[in-house]
């Protein structure tokens, strides 16, 4: 399918009673495997350069994860923090109104994204319904009221955990008992996090926003939870010292995962760091001349565009829960995602050997090549 981008005007009353217009948009990729697949996200830089970057990578991570999706995104160019719970419902609705004919259970499912979250999956839902009946499926990361599914929220984390034990098994290696450090503590970092300290890997070094905190003896990651609810911090833990944020990259660790934003790792740092294997939890953590650097010292990286797709993947068991009207408990939908991510490694790690090529190399490989033959098998190819 060719590449569209629609672009509506959203004009909506603030609460006192003026009125002010937004531009939201949807970026739609390709078709060829499925409906297509991607978040809303809500960010006053909505660039839609970026967008369409981010939904032609959502075609090729959902056919690396071989789930029957394309690839989508859109967004709306506003600063959730500056309007309240009813402007920013409004605005969702009048998103919806404008986009309700080009999104569908067969067609394209939208997902929260940066600065929007279930409640705004919920409103579109709603909204949706009205001009279409009730269809649960035509959205996903929902409340589980509303046909979420159990599992979702720490989805993402989970399948980056699945990847490592993956990628470390290659090695003969194991989670436990390597060192790990993790840039980033939100949803993902800090259930990547919670999930190492588990299965006995020691976290020594974590980082987010408010600082950065070391210990070489491994954090205790449950008590670092309650600190960073309790405070909205990481700084002032007593189970372990401060750290440069800045140093946090280059400290001596097994494993590096950055969870956090973009370009994180460039050829300022690339050639400091002292982790062997590098997990890229985050989108597009690492530039590309880092990624030459890191690649050249022997560095493994596992891309994002495998690693971070647990998120996906358990939307689309939401998406089968939700056209199927049949809920699958927790452990189901953990031993699926275990299921899919590994079953996604050994792909990747077959279509390095035959090519001769790194994991990314062979990820990106393997998701052009199963787009490219649903495009030729539909008869699309002229």
């Amino acid at each position: 399918m060719v590449f569209l981008d629609y672009q509506v005007e959203c004009t909506i009353p603030k609460d006192d009673g003026t009125l002010v217009s937004y531009v939201g948009f949807r970026i739609q990729h390709d078709n060829a495997r499925g409906p297509m697949k991607g978040g809303i996200r809500y960010h006053p830089e909505v660039d839609p350069d970026e967008v369409n970057a981010l939904a032609q990578l959502m075609t090729w991570k959902t056919a690396v994860a071989d789930i029957p999706y394309g690839g989508a995104k859109g967004g709306i160019g506003c600063s959730p923090r500056d309007l309240s719970k009813s402007e920013l419902e409004r605005l969702t609705r009048v998103f919806t109104q404008k986009i309700h004919d080009l999104i569908g259970i067969h067609t394209d499912v939208p997902a929260p994204d940066m600065g929007t979250n279930a409640q705004t999956m919920a409103w579109i839902l709603d909204e949706y319904s009205k001009f279409h009946g009730h269809s649960p499926a035509v959205v996903t990361g929902k409340p589980i009221d509303l046909g979420g599914s159990l599992g979702r929220e720490a989805a993402t984390g989970r399948g980056v955990v699945y990847a490592t034990e993956a990628l470390l098994a290659e090695y003969w290696k194991a989670v436990k008992g390597l060192t790990f450090i993790i840039q980033g503590f939100g949803n993902v970092g800090s259930w990547v996090a919670r999930l190492i300290h588990e299965r006995g890997g020691k976290v020594i070094a974590v980082s987010d926003v408010t600082g950065a905190v070391k210990n070489q003896n491994g954090i205790d990651i449950p008590q670092l939870l309650k600190h960073k609810e309790t405070t909205g911090s990481l700084t002032g833990f007593s189970g372990g010292d401060s750290l440069d944020p800045s140093e946090l990259l280059v400290h001596e660790c097994d494993v590096l995962v950055p969870c956090a934003l973009g370009g994180v790792l460039n050829r300022e740092n690339a050639a400091h760091v002292k982790a062997k294997f590098i997990i890229e939890a985050a989108n597009h953590p690492t530039d590309p001349e880092a990624d030459e650097i890191l690649s050249k010292k022997g560095v493994i990286i596992l891309p994002d565009i495998y690693a971070n797709a647990g998120g996906v993947t358990v939307s689309y068991f939401e998406w089968v829960q939700n056209i199927q009207g049949f809920m699958w408990d927790e452990d189901k939908v953990n031993k699926e995602l275990k299921r899919y991510m590994t079953q996604a490694f050994h792909n990747i790690k077959t279509m390095c050997q035959t090519h001769h090529c790194n994991l990314r190399m062979g990820a990106f490989t393997l998701g052009v090549n199963r787009v490219a033959r649903a495009t030729l098998l539909r008869g699309w190819e002229a």
